[in-house]
């Protein structure tokens, strides 16, 4: 029997309102502080075709660590299994822009969805072009996905990032250290704060994950990535995709997905959902309160976790 999904994302909606306790907004951020913590909006694309809908989910957000998916994405058509040789597979168990770790791994980051792995993946889209190309890559990627062409770079927040990224301009130095960043710094930084601030809402964001639910497909025919491309991307998403508290995401949800500061986490169901969830207060390891909630609420109603049977086989 399948689940009631207008019903449940009401009662998720409605839930999520009533809470008092709603998280911190990304302050490190100037133009992230400036948003509206009392927001809420969660969107789902069914492989069977349907978008259900609640809360603020026509309002545009900043994306944020979101996109390192989408360049993952990229990154792996450009270069295959090398990229391996670059980043590593494995939680980090830190924060997400954690220096500590680079220096005892000799410039190596652990995974492509902290920022240092992300800088190393912008360093591979790059391409030994200006910034503007592959920005311009990313976003035309990210629009295909969604099939919605109005998707935009918030220049507002590229550039608050770019003023206030000392922490990213050290891992990309440090990195560059050990060749490990190969292009100028400035060239790579500029790509990353630019695809960091893509602006997306829950609608086009769930729409551009549905390649990662469809076994690889775009829902409107193609293949965007193989089979098990998009099968070792959703598991990244599951072992990685919410920083060092990756693997109580995973014990709580039990559904591979991605977080960013802005208060988004893009979460797959293989062969059955792509869901975008947003609220912009945070949690202490920094990603969405009440998404975090709302995606547990909804894989308790759906018994949507990648650990549980499908419900027809109970």
């Amino acid at each position: 029997m399948s689940p009631d999904l207008p019903a449940i994302l009401a009662d998720i909606v409605a839930a999520a309102a009533a809470r008092e306790e709603r998280g911190t907004v990304a302050s490190y951020i100037p133009e992230l502080a400036k948003v509206d913590p009392g927001q809420f909006g969660i969107a789902i694309a069914t492989a069977d075709g349907r978008l259900i809908e609640g809360g603020d989910c026509d309002v545009g957000f900043s994306i944020q660590s979101i996109s390192k998916v989408f360049a993952l994405t990229l990154a792996l058509g450009k270069v295959g299994d090398q990229l391996w040789e670059r980043v590593g597979r494995e939680p980090s168990g830190n924060a997400f822009n954690s220096i500590v770790q680079l220096e005892q791994e000799q410039g190596i980051p652990r995974n492509p969805f902290i920022n240092a792995g992300a800088i190393v993946v912008a360093d591979v889209n790059l391409g030994g072009h200006q910034p503007r190309v592959a920005i311009g890559e990313m976003l035309r990627f990210v629009r295909y996905l969604a099939s919605d062409d109005s998707i935009a770079i918030n220049e507002a927040v590229a550039a608050s990032e770019t003023a206030t990224g000392f922490r990213n301009m050290a891992l990309a130095n440090y990195m560059r250290a050990f060749d490990n960043v190969r292009h100028p710094v400035d060239l790579v930084l500029g790509t990353y704060f630019h695809q960091c601030a893509m602006e997306m809402n829950c609608r086009q964001l769930a729409l551009a994950g549905r390649y990662l639910m469809l076994d690889g497909r775009h829902p409107e025919g193609g293949r965007v990535v193989s089979s098990s491309r998009a099968k070792r991307i959703n598991a990244l998403m599951l072992t990685c995709g919410h920083y060092d508290a990756s693997g109580d995401f995973a014990f709580r949800v039990g559904i591979p997905g991605k977080s960013g500061v802005g208060g988004g986490i893009l979460a797959i169901v293989p062969g059955r959902a792509s869901i975008a969830v947003w609220s912009p207060g945070l949690n202490e390891n920094g990603n969405s309160q009440l998404g975090t909630q709302a995606l547990e609420e909804l894989a308790r109603r759906t018994g949507w976790s990648v650990f549980s049977p499908p419900q027809d086989e109970r």
